[in-house]
């Protein structure tokens, strides 16, 4: 009589447990597929996210744990963010294109690399790294390890997309406008052109960072901030050997002397 109510409980717990996974896997199918539905997409609350990034970032990761608690999920499932750094990054792309007379195929060159590989590609590697350190090492270890104490990957890239956000402004927008100056040949524009870098690239680290630090069953975040000393170092370095990044990298990307 008492194994009938057992193998109940454990059929109940094996259903709970696949429709845990399955939930977990589809978190990323769910964005996707809303990709195409632009009227359900809420744009003004994006832009919120944008502008919140720049001026009070934690004010944006507090949102997200309240939409915890609502969706049950700590990844968007609104790819409005994702739709509108997009259409950012290919403005940027036709922008940095006609100053460079690219032409029209160079520009769509330019667009996809820029969305696919400096974003997806190179995010997704980022996301995948940060999600595996964390899961295997900063998670807090209470004997029993459920899902909602694991990482989402959806969420690392998440971060990521917060985290570029900045970024972007500063190496695709205002890099752009003062173009001229940083790639002049003194050590003043090759300290002003790795600057932009070295914030760029500290700022994406102190997002990533923030991402994490908000997940309640995560410990000792801060050793993501420790990438930051490695740019220093690497800044200190490159203004003694004048090597101008903006220079470079302008030049790697656009075939540019």
């Amino acid at each position: 009589m008492e194994l009938l109510p057992t193998s109940s409980n454990k059929a109940k717990q094996t259903n709970s447990n696949n429709n845990a996974r399955r939930l977990r896997r589809s978190s990323i199918p769910l964005i996707l597929t809303r990709l195409v539905r632009f009227p359900q997409m809420d744009f003004e609350f994006a832009l919120w996210q944008m502008a919140y990034l720049l001026i009070a970032p934690r004010k944006v990761y507090r949102n997200i744990y309240y939409h915890k608690q609502t969706k049950n999920q700590w990844a968007r499932d609104d790819p409005a963010f994702l739709v509108l750094l997009a259409c950012f990054l290919c403005v940027s792309a036709v922008a940095w294109g006609l100053i460079f007379g690219l032409g029209i195929v160079g520009i769509l060159r330019a667009m996809l690399f820029m969305i696919l590989v400096d974003f997806v590609l190179v995010g997704s590697l980022v996301a995948t790294f940060t999600w595996f350190v964390t899961n295997r090492f900063l998670c807090q270890s209470n004997g029993i390890q459920t899902t909602d104490q694991r990482v989402e990957w959806a969420y690392a890239f998440d971060i990521h997309c917060n985290s570029y956000f900045p970024l972007f402004l500063i190496l695709y927008i205002i890099q752009f406008f003062f173009l001229k100056l940083l790639i002049r040949h003194n050590w003043a524009s090759i300290i002003i052109s790795n600057s932009l870098y070295l914030v760029s690239a500290t700022w994406y680290c102190y997002g990533t960072f923030l991402g994490f630090n908000v997940l309640p069953f995560l410990a000792r975040t801060e050793l993501l901030l420790y990438p930051i000393v490695g740019f220093l170092i690497a800044f200190v370095l490159f203004n003694l050997f004048g090597i101008n990044l903006s220079e470079n990298v302008i030049g790697f990307y656009f075939g540019w002397s």
